[in-house]
């Protein structure tokens, strides 16, 4: 039976991050379907628009790499706020903690939000990076659960209960924006059929 062969890499995915807990979210949702090291690289905190960043991030993260990357931006939007602080929330976080986002949206009445997860794929220096995106529906709410990973704590997905932190961590990983966007990844790699060298 013919094998149908796709593009060789020249080496393993190398999915940028120094974020462990975000690490082991993604292993924990990729299993075995992708090849991938981790790696922290100092990149720029770039501005614009959430996509925009990713691409950029993907792009410098593949000349330092010299390499196929897979980068990841989270965002965590209020509508109320037309959709910041966006892919700045780690930044809000850790000026102004749980109990200041909040109270960004004391004034308003709509606490609805969503939050996205981008991952970029770059194949080497010289490609376009792709994009996928990932979205979960929810609401701003009071801190509540373990306050070990970023903004989950205040964060409520549309259908349930509980917050992202109040979760276990296979039910969070079958509905949160990071899951949606590596179901994606997942399917664009089946689809193009990569295949990577084996690693001694």
């Amino acid at each position: 039976m013919a094998t149908r062969i796709g593009l060789m890499l020249p080496r393993p995915v190398t999915f940028v991050t120094g974020n462990a807990k975000k690490l082991e979210e993604v292993r924990a949702i990729l299993g075995n379907s992708i090849p991938f090291r981790s790696l922290k690289l100092d990149l720029p905190e770039l501005q614009g628009e959430p996509e925009d960043i990713s691409k950029e991030k993907a792009r410098l993260a593949a000349i330092q790499v010299n390499g196929p990357v897979l980068v990841e931006d989270t965002c965590l939007c209020f509508n109320a706020l037309k959709g910041l602080p966006g892919p700045y929330i780690k930044w809000f976080l850790e000026k102004i903690g749980h109990e200041g986002l909040n109270n960004l949206l004391m004034a308003y009445e709509d606490k609805s939000a969503y939050a996205s997860c981008i991952f970029s794929f770059s194949l080497g220096p010289e490609s376009e990076p792709i994009t996928f995106v990932g979205k979960t529906p929810g609401k701003i709410v009071l801190p509540r659960g373990p306050n070990d990973f970023g903004w989950d704590p205040i964060f409520q997905p549309d259908g349930f209960d509980q917050t992202y932190a109040e979760m276990c961590k296979e039910e969070k990983n079958k509905i949160s924006h990071r899951y949606r966007a590596l179901a994606l990844v997942k399917s664009h790699f089946a689809e193009a059929n990569y295949t990577f060298p084996i690693e001694d």
